[in-house]
């Protein structure tokens, strides 16, 4: 039977992680990290490695070509031997926005921004999975930038980035300070739900609470929107129940000062364990001189992501909405 790109990557990772676990002490995750590297300079750099064990992984790592496989393929692959890993060791925040979302996102991005060069935050980047897919899809030159705190999910989205030979900028701290960058045409964000911890930090931003915690999904907008030309466009993934909190009446007002609703595409309830966990894909604008509403935002209830058929059917009354409101 002959077995897949995608498999024959996925064998290629999970059997050298596995490798390189063993022999550092470390988690599947931190190996994986490892044995993208070393994929990448086709060499082993690890030090601690013992000669009979370096032999085999240059062995294996000699066996694949990466040029002989698309983005998509290398990707899909990365994605699936991070999922593997990240059952073993699940943290909440640690969750991958599933492909199919993605796919939505990138084809929102392309139909909204027009022009053939623009630059692209992702102030929550985790491993990199949903820019990547992103920028795969686009036809277009894409200057992107990637926040995260946490030091081992940058690590991976380094190495996805490499592996699938994207320039992306990567920035290693609290995506919450202060960001040093030029201000990007689009956010694309799976905001990460819950509260911030810094009480001092969230003092800065007019979505702060009044008591207790701020909610780190509201700061996030925020920051999103403050690091965001004039007219820029911003994709969330958020809860159903975003405007539903005690807080919400601060998040009215900071939008109707700051942003246009474009529109608003609930994902359909059945791709969530529940359906308080529910999410839809909110999109924004930034107002400027010159940007005006539209007459009526897109409000959407889609279908099953899977059923091709409805799905293309939708896609082109998005597309029509999106012509005639441009």
């Amino acid at each position: 039977m002959k077995i897949s790109p995608v498999e024959q990557l996925f064998t290629l990772f999970n059997e050298t992680a596995l490798v390189l676990q063993e022999e550092l002490s470390c988690t599947y995750l931190e190996a994986l990290a490892e044995t993208g590297e070393n994929l990448f300079h086709g060499s082993v750099l690890q030090d601690e490695v013992s000669e009979l064990t370096e032999k085999r992984l240059k062995k294996q790592y000699l066996e694949i070509n990466l040029s002989n496989f698309s983005k998509e393929e290398i990707r899909k692959a990365f994605q699936l031997v991070i999922l593997k890993g990240m059952k073993e060791n699940v943290q909440p925040n640690h969750q991958m926005t599933p492909d199919s979302v993605g796919m939505l996102i990138s084809f929102l991005v392309d139909k909204f921004i027009q022009q053939p060069t623009f630059r692209l935050l992702d102030p929550a980047i985790g491993t990199g999975n949903l820019v990547t897919t992103v920028l795969n899809q686009l036809q277009k030159n894409v200057q992107s930038i990637g926040v995260e705190i946490d030091d081992l999910l940058i690590k991976l989205a380094y190495v996805n980035a490499n592996l699938q030979e994207h320039p992306i900028e990567l920035f290693n701290q609290d995506s919450l300070e202060r960001l040093f960058i030029d201000p990007v045409d689009a956010v694309i964000a799976d905001l990460p739900v819950g509260f911030y911890p810094n009480d001092v930090r969230a003092l800065d931003y007019k979505l702060k609470a009044m008591e207790g915690h701020s909610y780190a999904h509201h700061l996030f907008i925020e920051q999103s929107v403050r690091n965001t030309k004039q007219g820029g466009y911003l994709f969330f993934i958020i809860p159903n129940g975003l405007f539903e909190s005690e807080q919400a009446h601060q998040l009215r007002d900071f939008f109707q000062e700051e942003l246009i609703i474009q529109g608003v595409l609930q994902l359909p309830i059945t791709m969530f364990s529940n359906k308080n966990a529910a999410k839809s894909i909110l999109i924004l604008q930034k107002k400027g001189e010159g940007i005006t509403a539209p007459k009526q935002a897109l409000l959407v209830n889609l279908p099953n992501l899977s059923n091709s058929l409805e799905m293309e059917n939708m896609l082109k009354k998005i597309e029509k909405w999106i012509l005639e409101n441009k």
